[in-house]
């Protein structure tokens, strides 16, 4: 077994000393120009790592850019050939030889090379003389003053009063340690023009620009996903996509919000597959609460911070001012801020608060009838619920019926129009509510509600398979 090295998080603050004083980054293998030295043969496509930025170059275009090697036997003297000809050794060939990696990766704490360990499908596992190339980044900023990073402070007060200590925590826990997967996304709401992307800008150098990824909920849903490279992905502007994508958009964040999985496939084009860590860390932002983003009432993944200013609220000397402070250094303060800001008590693996805006939203995805047939159930008392299949969950077998529906039903239609028969949703609800009805009037007669079920009335208009239910 060999020998533990330093920890990640050693890693990861040996790496920002070194540039403090002036160490440089990682990635700056070659003096300058491009040198032999800055290429790694990565065995597995036959192509090779150019290591400043990390991007694959095919065999000939290394070949193209670094003359051929000059091989010399035991002695250190050249070796000729028959015609008296110099024998070279081309670049590929050579790094083929003497620079190969066996895999590449992503993931933050690491050094550029990490030797002696495989990347398998949860994680790391020993193995002698191989080397596994890191395709992350440090950032390469400066902190500044923290003391100077009262205005970046200030304007999250003033869009995010009362959430702003929150905000914070999760930004610091972004910069002081992307090696660790924080498990619940951010979520930033309010009108166009607040200040979503001002609040974001200082934080963006801190983790470095390039770890920091923009995508939109299409390009989220697609096959490539390389943006999950990345120690903040913001989804920029999430909002309904459609009676399906909404809940499929859902389902999709959960393996990026939180972990497990500890690795995810990376997918890019022209590379085949391979993996890398999943620290990301989630930043939603949106204009609508309504029509915005899905969250079930029993979410334990998403903080939901709103905004009710508009674009009234500033003037407009207040947008020039902080971006020019921005321009004079506020990054460098922000980054200072963040990186002395106390974590001792942020648990990155728990459970976010659910907020008056998480509540707005999970009440904003409710049809109307949802609330008559709540108050049914909730008058015919616990002991009238009885279990039933949940299309929305696993198959852990039956469950009670009680927590609100959480997919709106069909909406019958306005008076005057022509009517269509009703289905068995519709039915559903109308029996509970004749159901309730007969109780009242005659509590003597109740009887346990077999027609009542979750399954029929709420989920994706699938035809009820218990008796009772025609």
């Amino acid at each position: 077994m060999r020998e533990e090295g330093p920890s990640a998080e050693q890693g990861y603050q040996e790496a920002r000393g070194a540039r403090r004083q002036g160490g440089g980054t990682i990635r700056a293998v070659g003096i300058e120009g491009v040198s032999r030295q800055d290429f790694y043969a990565y065995m597995v496509e036959h192509k090779y790592i150019y290591a400043p930025t990390g991007d694959l170059w095919p065999a000939a275009s290394v070949n193209a850019r670094i003359a051929p090697t000059p091989l010399t036997d035991s002695n250190g003297r050249q070796i000729i050939d028959d015609n008296g000809v110099p024998v070279k050794l081309s670049a590929a060939k050579w790094l083929d030889r003497n620079r190969p990696v066996e895999q590449m990766t992503w993931i933050p704490g690491e050094p550029m090379l990490v030797r002696d360990r495989l990347v398998v499908e949860g994680g790391w596992i020993d193995r002698k003389r191989v080397t596994v190339f890191n395709r992350y980044r440090p950032p390469l900023i400066v902190p500044g003053n923290k003391a100077e990073a009262q205005m970046w402070l200030d304007h999250i007060d003033k869009v995010y009063r009362g959430d702003g200590e929150h905000i914070i925590k999760w930004l610091a826990h972004r910069r002081q340690r992307p090696y660790e997967k924080i498990n619940h996304a951010l979520v930033l709401g309010g009108a166009q023009g607040v200040g979503k992307d001002t609040l974001l800008e200082g934080p963006r150098h801190a983790v470095g620009a390039w770890n920091f990824r923009e995508v939109g909920p299409q390009q989220l849903m697609g096959r490539f996903n390389g943006w999950l490279k990345s120690v903040i992905l913001r989804v920029n502007e999430a909002r309904d996509l459609g009676e399906v994508n909404r809940y499929s958009f859902y389902d999709h964040l959960k393996a990026y919000t939180a972990a497990p999985p500890e690795t995810l496939l990376c997918d890019e084009k022209n590379t085949k597959e391979y993996p890398i860590f999943n620290r990301c860390g989630v930043v939603i932002t949106t204009n609508h609460k309504a029509d915005g983003i899905y969250l079930p009432a029993d979410d334990r993944r998403h903080y939901v911070a709103w905004t009710d200013l508009t674009k009234a609220s500033f003037v407009d000397s207040y947008w020039s001012r902080i971006w020019k402070w921005y321009a004079n250094g506020g990054d460098r303060h922000v980054t200072a801020y963040l990186d002395e800001y106390d974590l001792g008590k942020f648990d990155a693996k728990a459970p976010p608060q659910q907020t008056q805006a998480f509540w707005d939203i999970v009440d904003s995805n409710r049809a109307p009838e949802e609330g008559e047939l709540q108050d049914a159930i909730e008058a015919l008392g616990a002991e009238g619920a009885h279990h039933c299949d949940d299309p929305y969950q696993d198959d852990r077998g039956p469950r009670r019926l009680a927590s609100r529906p959480q997919k709106p039903a069909h909406h019958s239609a306005p008076p005057g129009e022509m009517q269509i028969r009703p289905g068995p949703q519709q039915r559903c609800r109308r029996r509970a509510l004749e159901n309730l009805e007969d109780q009242q009037r005659r509590p003597e007669n109740r009887q346990p509600p077999s027609h009542l079920c979750q399954g029929c009335a709420l989920a994706r208009r699938k035809v009820c398979r218990r008796r009772g239910v025609g």
